[in-house]
């Protein structure tokens, strides 16, 4: 188990709840949930049960229709830069390069903070943690659909957010490109400690980069269950589809969203 899950909580969800119009059927209810500095915790549900909205709301993106989501105690009131987004289609700019878009962020940020050297060490620093060596000057449509992820991940991380939310980052993906990310992924975890709050439809992909999974029920969503995850680490390294305690866990997942998804279509 992770060391992260008995430290502080990071993000508080008390009672939140979301309606997109008046009188129109609630997307997002009673949502009562704690994130943990330096977890991972992956969100898994039916579709349409609203994890993506819960995400926004994090995020600062889409407003609350009532509860409270604090940061650090603090009430969260719009986006900030101590949450990074990465979304399912990398929000690049076309004009840009790897190394300009990573450090376009870190350029809004910190410009008057840090030097010019200082700025151009992180992002190569950057670079690096993502494995984008020697395609620093290559724009976004040179790059493959994990390369382009991949700088989506380095170009939240650039503003160095307290939490990286991350909505389905690996869903467009080959299941060869998705395999290498998701390697990639918990490495970067592992190397930074950056809190991490992940939407999937996966169970499996859940098991494998989470320290814990909540579970969401249908429209309208609230958390029905939260599942420690008590494999070791490094994953991809010791991650065998046939372990029996992978396996216990995925029935498990699977018995939590099975009636919701039945009913559901």
């Amino acid at each position: 188990m992770s060391s992260a899950l008995h430290r502080a909580p990071i993000i508080v969800a008390t009672n939140v709840g979301k309606a997109f119009s008046r009188g129109s059927q609630l997307a997002v209810t009673g949502v009562n949930l704690e994130i943990q500095a330096g977890e991972f915790l992956c969100i898994v549900g039916p579709s349409g049960c609203g994890k993506t909205t819960f995400l926004l709301m994090v995020a600062g993106v889409v407003a609350l229709s009532y509860g409270r989501l604090a940061i650090e105690g603090a009430t969260i009131q719009g986006p900030s830069r101590d949450r990074g987004l990465v979304f399912q289609e990398s929000a690049l700019f076309p004009w840009l390069s790897v190394r300009e878009n990573i450090a376009f962020g870190l350029n809004l940020r910190s410009a008057r903070q840090r030097s010019r050297e200082e700025k151009e060490k992180l992002v190569a620093d950057l670079i690096r943690l993502v494995g984008l060596q020697g395609f620093e000057s290559h724009q976004p449509h040179e790059l493959s659909g994990g390369m382009k992820q991949r700088t989506a991940i380095a170009g939240s991380l650039a503003t160095e957010p307290k939490v990286l939310l991350m909505d389905e980052p690996f869903g467009a993906l080959d299941a060869q490109s998705r395999g290498i990310l998701q390697r990639e992924l918990l490495r970067i975890h592992e190397t930074s400690g950056r809190t991490t709050l992940f939407v999937t439809h996966d169970i499996r992909e859940a098991i494998l980069l989470s320290d814990r999974v909540a579970v969401m029920s249908a429209r309208p969503g609230t958390i029905k269950s939260t599942v420690d995850i008590d494999l070791p680490r490094p994953r991809w390294q010791s991650f065998h589809e046939q372990d029996p305690k992978f396996l216990a866990l995925e029935r498990q997942l699977s018995a939590l969203l099975d009636h919701d998804i039945r009913n559901n279509g």
